[in-house]
């Protein structure tokens, strides 16, 4: 989404056979092979393609405790992360479960500000003044052993379910649903917290089928499809690998999104970010969706995201959605001052000279807000293509730090080397493949940056770290229409690990003029040919210097520009050179 300063390499993605796919179209077909897709199969994107839930290690433990604590109506707190998967497990847990008839039911989620992250020993003692007997956590759990403890004492059940890497021991908990623990022969270890607590929820239900729950208690068996708009939201939100029973997940919820049949909250969210329902798509989720939602727990309180997700009100989701994207706007004020700031040390740190640049990079600064660090490291590893953690204070001579990787780099890997060689130097740290958080003492700052930046080159070759922009190919002016944009868009469900396709080319610039003070607005033209196609490069580096520029090679997704209910092509151009 950012038009940068910094040199890349426009790649092709290497051309690989797909023999068993029925796909004529010679560029679908392209794009699928180069993303491993082999048979019709792969692209199925129906329920019934989903695999068993009974596959996750400590399901059927996870359902006997559930159907006891329903059968006694006990009181059950549901512990959530303060991030837009966190929201949207705790969401779905509250929805689901009353569907399913349980009646007493209420939420917690630790303001990171006040309590931390997970279910520690503080956040156990708020669960009893709700008089909590069962509690689950969503997206978090699985690295909480004193909190687990705390609620063991205190004669509270706690069932875990969480997606991130477990630690060489494991909570004691009553049940624990994770993909990622050790022999567990689930085929998916990338579904994202809500999806794990939509798999409890659909295992459960069967359960309950059944013993005949439903018909002694009258009580309509539900359809927890209804409840995919919340899975797709916190699926992309948390940025996992959209690998096949994820694409399902998002692709069925984004369907009942675009036919208009999601949570009010979801739906008021989409209004206030300008997106249309009917042609929303899994980007608009993560860029447009998600940030506001993500606002409320990195600004304030994730209470008011959870709220707004769960309310069936349609007035009351308005009014909370307007106050999510004011708290969004104040995320992006801090943002883009933190961001300033960032540069600066990294220019006093010499490292945005390539030849001075450590393999992986930490920053500090004492002002920096705790909740627009993980956004902070993510800009800064954009722009530099390395490992990026950023810190900022916290209580006790304590910082926290938010941790960003690239492909070929497991961030949480790189932190528990140093934790294994260095056994004092971080106090906790938890996380996966692309993005962890950790805390250490403000003085062990310095030794912790060197030990990161070795431990990274340790995991990484060179090659890694060129910078490359991937492309599927060129197009013909015959390609460069909306339909085809549609077809693209509409062909499979993108996100992280299957790559929305990108396209390359040389065009020459027939206009060129600076739109919202940071981003550019061309009319380009491929050479030889009569069309003019509109471009948008989004918060380009110094938007002046490209006024006048007579001819560009660069790199674009197909997009639609939708202004006065009408709908024309537009290039969302991601790097961008003058063609000299």
């Amino acid at each position: 989404m950012y038009l940068q300063s910094v040199k890349k390499t426009i790649q092709q993605r290497p051309a690989l056979e797909a023999s068993a796919l029925s796909i004529t179209d010679p560029v679908l077909r392209r794009i699928f092979a180069s993303r491993g897709v082999r048979s019709d199969d792969e692209l199925d994107r129906a329920l019934t393609r989903l695999p068993s839930p009974w596959l996750l290690s400590g399901m059927q433990a996870m359902v006997d405790h559930l159907v006891a604590a329903l059968n006694a109506q006990k009181a059950i707190t549901v512990v959530a992360d303060f991030d837009a998967d966190g929201a949207t497990a705790c969401a779905l847990a509250i929805k689901g479960l009353t569907l399913l008839g349980a009646q007493r039911l209420n939420f917690i989620v630790p303001n990171r500000f006040e309590y931390g992250y997970g279910l520690t020993p503080e956040i156990v003692e708020l669960t009893k003044l709700q008089q909590a007997q069962v509690i689950i956590t969503v997206d978090n759990g699985i690295s909480s052993l004193d909190g687990v403890q705390a609620a063991n004492a205190a004669g509270i059940q706690v069932l875990v379910t969480d997606h991130h890497l477990p630690g060489d021991t494991l909570p004691a908990a009553d049940a624990i649903v994770n993909p990622n623990l050790p022999g567990d022969k689930f085929p998916s270890r990338n579904i994202a917290g809500v999806g794990v607590m939509f798999y409890v929820l659909m295992a459960l239900r069967i359960r309950l089928r059944e013993r005949h729950w439903f018909e002694k208690h009258g009580i309509t068996e539900p359809n927890l499809a209804q409840l995919l708009d919340y899975v797709a939201l916190g699926t992309v939100a948390d940025v996992v690998t959209l690998d096949r029973v994820n694409r399902i997940l998002v692709h069925q919820g984004l369907s009942r999104i675009r036919a208009g049949r999601c949570q009010p909250g979801i739906r008021a969210l989409a209004q206030v970010a300008g997106r249309s329902l009917a042609q929303l798509a899994s980007a608009d989720l993560g860029f447009a969706i998600a940030p506001r939602l993500n606002a409320a727990g990195r600004m304030d309180d994730m209470a008011l995201g959870i709220r707004c997700l769960l309310t069936d009100d349609d007035a009351l989701a308005s009014d909370m959605a307007v106050q999510l994207d004011a708290l969004n706007q104040d995320r992006k004020t801090v943002e883009g001052q933190m961001r300033t700031q960032a540069l600066a040390l990294l220019a006093d740190m010499r490292a945005l000279d390539e030849k001075h640049l450590s393999a992986g990079v930490c920053l500090y600064d004492a002002d920096w807000h705790q909740g627009v660090i993980g956004i902070l490291a993510a800009r800064i590893k954009d722009r530099l293509h390395r490992p990026v953690i950023a810190f900022a204070p916290a209580d006790n001579g304590d910082i926290k730090g938010s941790a960003r990787s690239i492909p070929g780099v497991h961030i949480r890997d790189v932190l528990a080397d140093i934790a294994a060689r260095y056994p004092k130097l971080l106090s906790k740290f938890g996380g996966h493949a692309m993005a962890a958080g950790l805390s250490l003492k403000l003085h062990d700052y310095p030794p912790f940056a060197l030990a990161f930046a070795e431990a990274v080159a340790a995991r990484l070759d060179q090659a890694d770290l060129d910078q490359k922009v991937w492309s599927d190919g060129q197009l013909t002016e015959n390609e460069m229409t909306l339909d085809f944009a549609d077809s693209v868009q509409n062909a499979a469900t993108w996100g992280q690990g299957f790559p929305e396709p990108v396209f390359d080319g040389v065009f020459d610039v027939i206009q060129c003029r600076i739109v919202g003070r940071q981003h550019l607005k061309f009319v380009l033209r491929l050479p030889f040919s009569a069309l003019l196609i509109d471009a948008i490069a989004f918060f380009a580096d110094q938007p002046e210097n490209w006024l006048g520029c007579r001819k560009i090679v660069c790199a674009y997704r197909l997009d639609a520009n939708e202004f006065r209910n009408q709908r024309n092509l537009q290039l969302q151009l991601h790097y961008v050179e003058r063609w000299e």
